[in-house]
Formats: C-alpha cells, structure tokens, sequence
C-alpha cells in the first residue's frame, strides 16, 4: 500500500470542512485540516469592529481578523476566516429552505432531496444546539412584527431558530451539549457582537462543536496556512501545497500527500483554488462546468437609521438576527443587528436610491437628498451610536438567478471574474428591500420618537448587490456537463477529491445557508465506508451509465 502522509487532507475549517474532520476522523481515517486563518480563543476576537486588526481578514497587511470582504463585478461578498470558518462572524441564524429548494432542476431528478436531507438536518441541529425560536423579546422585535402587519403579511412573521447558548447570562458551566465532551459554555449576555465574534463564549460556533470533538479523535488543524496546490501523485492519492497565510516573503512553502482531498474552503475560497489548478493544469480535467450557478441567494442588505434613539431603546441588545418575515412568497427579511461600538460596517450604508433607474440617475437621487436635507443627511450618515440606531435588513430570495465565474488577467495575475449566468440576471436591487426598509424604518421612526430613514448601501448605489451568503460554482450534479461534483460531493474525473461547502449548493435556499451547508456535508461523509472497508456508493461511471 502505497504509504501517505494522511489519509485526507480537508481545506478549510467551515461547515463543510468542520463536519467532514469530524465524521471522517471517527471512520478512522487520518484527517489533517487546513485553515488560512487564524486560530482564536474568546477573549482573542475584536471587542468592537473597530479593531480592525482582529477583526477583518487582510494578512497581507497584517489583518488576521474574522471578516473577509471580496469583490466581483456583479457583487461584493462578506465571508469568514479562522478556525471555525464563517461560524466565527455568522449570524447563528439556522433555518431550514423551503420546497423551491429541493425541487429545484440542477438537482431535482437525482433523488428527493427533502427526504433524503431531512435526517441530517436533524443531526446539524443537534451538532449545532439549535434554539428553534429566539427566547427573548425587546423593541427590535415588535418594531419587525409591526413592519410586518403594516405590509400585509403578519401571518409570515416568526422568531429565528439560533444557534447560541442561553445558558444563565455570563455563567459559565460544563459543556451542556455532549455530555461533557465539549468545551465549558457561557450564557449569552445579549451583547449582539456575534457577528463581529462571541468573546462570551455563548455562540455555537464550530469550534465549540465539531471542530472540537474531531480533535479529540486525532484530527490535526493547522492554522494560518493557505492551499495554493492540489496535483495527482504518482502512484495515486495527491500532493497539498501549502504556504503561510499573507506571507510577502519567506512563505514556507510545504507540500504533504493524502490519499484523498476535501475542498471545503468557503465557496471563494474553493472556487478560486478549482479555477487556479484547471488554469494551471494542475487538475486540467475539471468539469468545464466550473464557475456555473453560482448563487448570492438574491441577497441585499438594506435597513433603517434614525437621527438619534434613546439609550433605553437598545436596539443593539439581542443576539445577531432573531425574528423574520416575508415580503412575498419568495423574498425573506431578517432584522440584523451589531453591539453597541461596532460601527464600522456603517460605512457602506448610505441613503436609500431607485435602483430602476441609470448610475447618473441613483447618484442624483442622493446628492440631491442631501442637498435639500443636509443636516439631516450628516445625522443619518454619522457613524457614531450607528449600531444602536438602526436595523439593517438582510433580504434573501429563492428566485433563480445566478453568475458564472471565470478567471481573467489582471495586474500579472489571474484573479475571479464574473458575468450574468443562467436564469434571470443576478439582481442589482431588490424591490422587495426597499419596502422591508421603509416598513422597518417607519416602525423605528414610531418607537423612537425621531426623524428615521431607510437606507441602502454604497455599492449597491453603484449597482453591486451585498452577499453574506456566496453559493455554488461546483454544483451537484448528474454529470460533468452539469455541474463540478456527483450526489457524492465526488468531483467528476477525480474521484479521490470532494467539495463539502458551499460551492456544492446547487440553488438558492433564500434562508442562511449554513444549516443546509452543514446537512449536506453529513449526508456526503456518511456516505464514505470506513477506513479500509468496502466502498458501497456507485461508480461515478455506473452514475454516468444511470443517467
């Protein structure tokens, strides 16, 4: 047998990669992980955004926080880093997509997705100690409620399922989810930094969980080292190249063999990587299929400001998003907040602009406003208190639209790229938002007993939606024609490597995809035989001869 340095080598520490060290791990298998981020202890996150060292991911300038922001043509995208992925700066928010989801044509013909998920979404809930509807209940709370009922849809209103601890506030207490094989837990203080990072310690992020229990089977993580290379190795399984994260020089650059590959990277991260080895010829049988469907799940981020509130309001108190509704039977609206002090994400907030309407036309629209109202414009505008008064609007749909990436040459390298893929153009703007938003803010308008405006943001001044939530390119698929991988995360050509994040969600969920992340991971590697023992999924070319 042909001697490797481990079994399987995971790239990334996300709600793909996290499940697979895990599941993997107690099959027997010798699972090494990989992380470009850091490794954080509770009290190592920000205490505000304002940290921006601990807080955003830009290595190369010696940033090794939780926030990665990327930019495409067609959108900006928010995305995690560190040990953990993007548990580390979610929202905790863990829905369960409705049926567009599972019916949808990429994948619909390859089984009954609803069924065959369902007893792994059961699993991810009980791995990720899923509160099905948020206990508490303030001014946020009613102000959704209201914004509902004043839209006609106060029936679709429901607190959010969230993934946190409500333990006694502050206490600490043995792990109260494994039987004591985890952590110690604090009870969540509603401080509503989640997003920035739990420094209570009452979030349940992965490394709390999964990343946990794997490592108390014999995973290994290795921090702060980014995979630049996956080749075949002569006499089977491949080479990991490796290099320490944001390092200009000096970058140590180290290669190990694995007798199989799971990409589970964040879909940036795994989209990149794919791209970069077909490009390179590295793994020049990918699917040409790389790149196609990928999803934003037809997200904006909109929200509502007032001038000023009074302290007592405490919008900022709660945890990141705790309630929800719908516009129509399509666009979903969450209520999402950050702490008192973490302001720094207001700076692409700006005033609410016709998206319909041509570049010059939303520019004028806002210069114009502030023109007639410049006072109250500075006001809105101001970053102080910016957290405790406002909502921002996280708005999501199942419409099918989508992008395909590419690479192209710029500056001497080649970098991601994206053009309008199948289905309808992914959407600048979403109608939809711009009503939750007036709605919202008339509601905080109400509440506070000031002037409050609903509000946009600057790159979608510019026609360049905001995603929290970047999905597929290395889609499941029936075959390589359509899509990068089979129903077995196996990529097609390459049997030996998986994709178990979200590059493999195949449509968009319109709710936070994590869960979904999560419960198709552990469908994928439960599907796996144990180390040594008998593979009983089909062929990729008895799948090929079924299709």
């Amino acid at each position: 047998m042909t001697a490797f340095d481990h079994d399987v080598v995971v790239i990334g520490s996300g709600f793909g990669g996290s499940v697979a060290a895990l599941r993997l791990s107690a099959k027997g298998y010798r699972v090494h992980v990989y992380e470009a981020g850091r490794r954080f202890a509770d009290t190592d996150f920000a205490k505000t955004s304002w940290n921006v060292r601990r807080y955003l991911w830009a290595p190369a300038i010696g940033c090794f926080g939780v926030q990665r922001i990327h930019r495409l043509p067609h959108v900006m995208i928010l995305a995690g880093a560190g040990v953990g992925g993007g548990s580390l700066n979610y929202a905790n928010t863990l829905y369960e997509p409705g049926p567009a989801f599972f019916a949808d044509p990429q994948w619909a013909a390859l089984g009954d997705w609803h069924d065959e998920l369902a007893p792994h979404y059961a699993t991810a809930k009980r791995m990720l100690g899923v509160v099905e509807q948020y206990p508490h209940s303030g001014p946020v709370e009613r102000i959704m409620e209201g914004a509902a009922n004043d839209l006609g849809v106060g029936d679709t209103f429901r607190r959010a399922p969230v993934g946190v601890f409500f333990g006694a506030p502050g206490e600490t207490v043995p792990d109260p989810f494994f039987g004591g094989d985890g952590p110690d837990r604090t009870g969540c203080t509603l401080c509503g930094n989640c997003m920035v990072g739990c420094r209570v310690g009452a979030k349940n992020t992965l490394a709390k969980n999964y990343l946990a229990l794997a490592e108390r089977l014999g995973a290994t993580i290795e921090p702060l080292r980014t995979v630049v290379e996956v080749r075949p190795r002569a006499g089977g399984g491949y080479e990991v190249t490796t290099v320490r994260s944001g390092a200009w020089l000096a970058r140590d650059r180290r290669t190990v063999s694995a007798e199989q590959v799971v990409f589970a990277a964040g879909t940036w991260g795994t989209q990149q990587l794919l791209h970069r080895m077909k490009d390179s010829g590295a793994l020049p049988a990918l699917p040409d299929a790389l790149g196609r469907l990928t999803r934003t799940n037809s997200e904006a981020l909109d929200g509502a400001v007032a001038v000023a509130v009074p302290e007592e309001l405490e919008l900022a108190r709660g945890v990141a998003i705790t309630t929800s509704f719908h516009v129509d039977e399509r666009t979903h609206v969450e209520n999402v907040r950050y702490g008192p002090g973490s302001n720094l994400m207001g700076m692409l907030a700006t005033g609410l602009v016709p998206g319909d309407r041509s570049l010059l036309a939303r520019l004028g629209s806002l210069v114009g406003g502030m023109l007639r109202h410049p006072v109250t414009a500075l006001r809105l505008g101001s970053l102080r208190r910016w957290s405790e008064r406002g909502i921002i609007a996280l708005v999501m749909q199942t419409a099918d639209n989508s992008l395909t990436l590419s690479l192209r040459r710029r500056f001497g390298r080649r970098v991601l790229t994206s053009a309008q893929g199948e289905g309808d153009p992914n959407p600048s703007h979403l109608p939809g938002a711009h009503l939750a938003a007036q709605a919202i803010a008339a509601r905080v308008a109400s509440a506070s007993g000031v002037h409050a405006e609903a509000r946009g943001s600057w790159p979608e001044v510019f026609g360049i939606p905001l995603t929290a939530h970047f999905l597929g390119g290395a889609v499941v698929s029936g075959s390589p024609d359509q899509g990068v991988v089979d129903r077995y995360h196996r990529v097609w050509g390459y049997p030996g490597l998986h994709v178990v994040d979200g590059a493999a969600v195949p449509a968009n969920p319109g709710v936070n995809p994590s869960l979904t992340i999560t419960a198709m991971a552990e469908r994928a590697v439960s599907l796996w035989p144990r180390r040594s023992g008998a593979d009983e999924r089909p062929t990729q070319e008895e799948l090929l001869a079924r299709h």
